[in-house]
């Protein structure tokens, strides 16, 4: 996993998940899977792990595709639950990693409460069937989406949140993860760039963004992701100005989990709008 000067025409998707987080292919057949896309340069960024790295750095050795090792890193600013991800990280950095042991634990608690709040409602046994489908990988709502979806309880994984998982739901369990702070310098200590996940995700005012951005900036925040999978055309130019107007370099990710539920296709991104700077010019510096 060398460090890249990426060259002119090179193919991005900075932002996918496999089944060490919620994603629902392996590394390795998600490098094979970008690769095929015409994908030339993938951020692994798994939910709080990067336990899916080793496996995907073999894997692009024999894709020929070249690998961005990250994290997508769960923060709480102003009691928000928001999405940092990391790029280019040293995944072998001992304070990230120690912080990343702590986001999991934080998520097996949580598990574990949304399987007592849903056994309330008469589903029982969904967090048994969650932890079995996760595997080895972190048990991540969407496992329990799914899980739902296959007992019938809902059409889809959409469908689920809006009726088990958000805020107000039988199954959402509120949640404090790491400070928005301190989860930036574990990033930029383990040599890493980070960016601002999908940022019209949060559904926060004008004014709220627009503060949530300058305070990011000040804490080390690097990044913007422009381009994101489920981004309208409005939403891509909202965030190229804001990345223009707060300094941060520009990122592109699908934010890829799985072939179904309305999840994004590996690299089917248009290009980053003219007069922004990539987030790759600050690993050529």
């Amino acid at each position: 996993m060398s460090r890249l000067t990426p060259g002119l025409g090179t193919v991005y998707d900075l932002h996918s998940h496999s089944t060490a987080s919620d994603g629902f292919y392996s590394p390795t057949d998600l490098v094979l899977r970008a690769a095929a896309a015409g994908i030339k340069v993938l951020g692994l960024t798994d939910h709080d792990t990067t336990a899916g790295l080793p496996e995907a750095g073999l894997a692009v050795q024999e894709a020929g595709i070249h690998l961005i090792p990250g994290v997508e890193v769960s923060v709480t600013w102003e009691k928000k639950t928001l999405h940092v991800v990391g790029l280019n990280i040293d995944a072998r950095h001992a304070p990230l990693q120690a912080g990343l042991c702590q986001l999991e634990a934080i998520r097996a608690d949580r598990a574990r409460e949304m399987g007592d709040r849903l056994a309330k409602t008469g589903v029982f046994g969904i967090f048994e069937e969650a932890k079995a489908m996760a595997g080895t990988g972190m048990i991540t709502r969407t496992h329990f989406a799914h899980c739902l979806v296959r007992r019938e309880l809902a059409a889809d994984v959409r469908d689920v949140f809006g009726r088990y998982l958000t805020a107000g739901k039988p199954g959402y369990v509120p949640t404090r993860w790491a400070d928005i702070t301190v989860a930036i310098h574990w990033i930029r200590d383990a040599g890493g760039v980070a960016v601002l996940a999908h940022p019209h995700r949060y559904q926060l005012t004008g004014s709220w963004l627009r503060r949530l951005l300058g305070e990011f900036k000040e804490m080390g925040g690097e990044g913007l992701e422009v381009l994101s999978g489920t981004a309208s055309p409005g939403e891509v130019q909202s965030s190229a100005a804001l990345a223009l107007r707060f300094g941060l370099l520009a990122s592109c990710g699908s934010d890829f989990h799985g072939p179904d539920e309305g999840w994004p296709k590996l690299g089917r991104l248009p290009a980053l709008p003219a007069g922004l700077e990539p987030i790759w010019n600050a690993w050529e510096k």
